[in-house]
């Protein structure tokens, strides 16, 4: 009877949770319900207002222009890396993310002396390259059209196509007074992400920038689809050369693709966390490095500076916090966030939205948020004793001093006074650190037991293995991009 007793008992209470289960529900129904009306008043406020404007406004108006415009102002009330790509940005957007397009293959920016279109080098084995345009060249003009007052934008334009299709240009060489007409067939243009410090006498990318100490030098400029396997082939032809320390800029480099980040991490460490995500409506991600074709047996400098952002404070805050190599340079740029590329109109235009923001292998913040102080914690400082000072002027000069060096000539670079002090102090890092794992070591038996001991845990706990409360992603999203708004180092399109 107690039995029975004890279930009757429980019947009432069973019946409350049952009814406030059916109450709850039907509450979030209402509420559900509610949000959908409030939501179509508001589409329906939004079209009248279109409608009004589109119909009564004194003058007529480009309905496109007045959508995008609402578009835009939408996104204003976002963060600032949220965007709006319009149908004539979008293919800049798919250039810079898979690194190719149609045309001749230069470097050009606007002079500043005649406001003409100026060539900046041409690209090694592209069209322009094989048909003489030359460093210094100015474009005086485009299919008999002159160049006097064009934009870059405009150029731009005019000088890309589909592969296969040719080209004329007008250009004056330096010194010369007469134009040369040229005519260059577009082809498949690919831009390379990974740079050396110099182009060799065939010329290739020189990544060894000191053969005496093997010391390598290479420049990552953005993160493309291909930067990865660019990065891992550079790193191949030097360690093939005995190399001995790395160097890897990342001055100026704005960010790009999250996946080769991740990726570009993983080649330099062996184990451990690389950066995890969150968003609003996204689990929680976390990238771990795993250990086949690990690049870890040399010592290694990466240099940033104010205008790092983002796919660049991911790698730099990762070697940083697995302590695979000190920071060298300035505090970073701060920008701690996500974009997703959504197509719109089916891939016309496109959506670029903040869906989740990202951590350092720390946990700490790299977002500089708009009321964050120099004092408070963002971006990725430089290693401690490693900072080094710049003022404005001095980064005019590097500038200055790097786009000559990255013209291709058959002299070589020209001879500069100008010192780079920021490389001079990685390089001085990764020498010394060379020297020390030169020096022999005065073994003993406890050392030798103990090394035994390190290689075999190494062996028994191999890097993809995860925390129980932790996700291993071996792979990133694809559509995840994360670029920063750094100031731009120069006005160069390539073309």
């Amino acid at each position: 009877m107690r039995n029975v007793h004890r279930r009757l008992c429980a019947l009432p209470s069973v019946t409350a949770a049952a009814v406030l289960l059916i109450a709850s529900a039907g509450a979030g129904r209402a509420a559900e319900e509610e949000q959908k009306d409030d939501n179509y008043a508001l589409m329906r406020m939004f079209v009248e207002t279109f409608e009004h404007i589109d119909r009564s406004y004194v003058s007529d108006l480009d309905r496109r222009k007045l959508i995008e415009a609402a578009v835009r102002g939408m996104i204003r009330e976002l963060d600032q890396y949220s965007s709006y790509i319009a149908p004539d940005e979008v293919d800049h957007l798919n250039q810079i993310v898979e690194q190719e397009f149609g045309g001749i293959g230069i470097q050009v920016h606007l002079d500043i002396t005649t406001r003409r279109l100026a060539v900046m080098t041409p690209l090694p084995g592209t069209p322009a390259y094989k048909a003489g345009v030359r460093a210094g060249d100015v474009v005086m003009e485009i299919e008999g059209e002159s160049t006097e007052g064009i934009t870059i934008s405009q150029a731009v334009r005019l000088l890309k196509g589909k592969p296969g299709e040719a080209v004329t240009i007008g250009v004056r060489h330096t010194g010369e007074t007469d134009v040369e007409k040229i005519t260059i067939v577009r082809e498949l243009i690919q831009v390379a992400t990974v740079l050396g410090d110099r182009y060799d006498a065939d010329n290739d990318w020189e990544f060894m920038l000191d053969d005496d100490r093997r010391v390598g030098y290479i420049r990552l400029t953005h993160f493309s689809r291909r930067s990865a396997r660019e990065l891992a082939d550079a790193l191949h032809s030097l360690t093939a050369r005995d190399l001995k320390g790395l160097v890897l800029d990342l001055r100026y480099n704005p960010g790009g693709l999250l996946s080769q980040a991740t990726a570009i991490a993983d080649l330099f460490v062996r184990k451990g966390k690389i950066v995890s995500t969150k968003g609003r409506n996204t689990e929680k991600r976390v990238w771990k490095a795993r250990s086949p074709g690990t690049f870890d047996d040399f010592p290694m400098a990466v240099i940033v500076n104010h205008a790092s952002a983002s796919a660049s404070e991911i790698l730099s805050a990762c070697l940083q916090d697995n302590q695979r190599a000190v920071i060298v340079g300035e505090r970073t740029w701060g920008k701690g966030s996500v974009q997703n590329v959504i197509n719109l109109e089916n891939g016309a235009s496109a959506l670029k939205l903040t869906t989740a923001s990202y951590l350092r292998p720390s946990g700490k913040n790299i977002h500089r948020f708009p009321d964050m102080s120099e004092e408070e914690e963002w971006g990725v400082l430089p290693s401690e004793g490693f900072a080094v000072e710049l003022t404005p002027q001095d980064r005019v000069s590097y500038l200055k001093y790097r786009r000559n060096r990255d013209v291709i000539d058959t002299d070589g670079p020209p001879e500069s006074d100008f010192v780079d002090r920021t490389l001079q102090k990685a390089v001085e890092y990764v020498v010394a650190q060379i020297e020390i794992l030169n020096e022999p070591p005065a073994k003993t038996e406890t050392d030798t037991d103990a090394g035994a001991q390190a290689e075999s845990s190494d062996t028994a706990a191999p890097k993809g293995d995860s925390d129980p409360d932790e996700t291993d992603e071996s792979e990133s999203e694809s559509g995840a991009y994360a670029p920063g708004t750094p100031p731009a180092q120069f006005p160069v399109r390539t073309v």
